[in-house]
């Protein structure tokens, strides 16, 4: 999930075997993000802030839908990151 950290949340997911680019799941301002960080926090997804990539792909992502092709390098990032911390936690 990335957060801007109190504002907006954007859920995607990601097949790292698939190789296609993350699907937006869940997005929302406000009260529907605070909701979207309890239930990724309690499934133990990882909630990363960035700010500007928050606000853009709640903009311009479709839930349901691949990310844009613009935030493609953005969100590999946050995915190469979430998977550095998931491989150092064990």
């Amino acid at each position: 999930v990335i957060t801007n950290p109190t504002h907006y949340a954007v859920a995607l997911r990601y097949d790292h075997g698939k190789g296609a680019a993350p699907i937006v799941v869940a997005k929302g301002t406000d009260a529907v993000a605070l909701r979207i960080r309890e239930v990724a926090t309690a499934a133990g997804v990882p909630l990363v802030e960035n700010r500007l990539l928050a606000r853009a792909l709640h903009a311009s992502a479709e839930i349901d839908r691949p990310i844009p092709v613009e935030q493609y390098a953005a969100v590999a990032e946050v995915i190469g990151y979430v998977l550095r911390l998931a491989r150092e936690r064990g």
